[in-house]
Parts: C-alpha cells; sequence; structure tokens
C-alpha cells in the first residue's frame, strides 16, 4: 500500500518555473514506477512523466520533453517533477501515481495509487 501526496503547485508567468514533489508513505517506494499526470478542466487526465525504480529510466510525453525533468530520491520517498519554460498549456491538476514494477508505464489505467493533485497555472 502507497500513500502519495504532491506539494510545491502555484501560480506562475509564462516562462516560470516551479517543482513538484510527491511524498510517499511506505516501505517499499524503491519497487515502484512513479508517474505525473495532469488534468486540465474539461479534459482527460493525461501522462507527462514517468520513471523507474531505480530512476534507470524515464520517459515523457512529447508535450513536455525537453522542459520537464522527472527525478526520485528513494532515501527520501519522494518523486519530483522539475518545470522549466512553463506555458499556459501546462496549466492542470497534476497528479503523482505509482505501481508496483519494474516497467516504464504511461497508461492512466495501469497505476494503482494516486495522490490527491496540485494545482498549477500558468498565466500568460
Amino acid at each position: 500500500q502507497v500513500q502519495l501526496v504532491e506539494s510545491g503547485g502555484g501560480l506562475v508567468q509564462a516562462g516560470g518555473s516551479l517543482r513538484l514533489s510527491c511524498a510517499a508513505s511506505g516501505r517499499t517506494f524503491s519497487r515502484y514506477t512513479m508517474g505525473w499526470f495532469r488534468q486540465a478542466p474539461g479534459k482527460e487526465r493525461e501522462f507527462v512523466a514517468t520513471i523507474t525504480w531505480s530512476g534507470g529510466s524515464t520517459y515523457y510525453a512529447d508535450s513536455v520533453k525537453g522542459r520537464f525533468t522527472i527525478s526520485r530520491d528513494n532515501a527520501k520517498n519522494t518523486v519530483y517533477l522539475q518545470m522549466n519554460s512553463l506555458k499556459p498549456e501546462d496549466t492542470a491538476v497534476y497528479y503523482c501515481a505509482a505501481r508496483n514494477t519494474i516497467m516504464v508505464v504511461t497508461a492512466v489505467h495501469e497505476y494503482a495509487y494516486w495522490g490527491q493533485g496540485t494545482q498549477v497555472t500558468v498565466s500568460s
């Protein structure tokens, strides 16, 4: 069982940066692939980035590649999403998710555990 709590969202101007954090409970955090997703009003939840348990593999949505970086610190049970060069279209509620696997996972339905989300608003 894993519980996830996101933080770090807020209001930022276009071109700015934010770093999201996701703190996980549970002693087996290091065995989980972690993902970040986002959901804008009126839209479906979409994949943003994922990182495997060791941090050895990462994968990004095309829309954020080169601007966002996912990382994790297993000693702190925390996964991060560094977001640079933010655009108004990045505005959404951002969720972290976890799945007990060693594989890269990008599909919403593949993740078993979800946080409550944190709002990111990018003004133009």
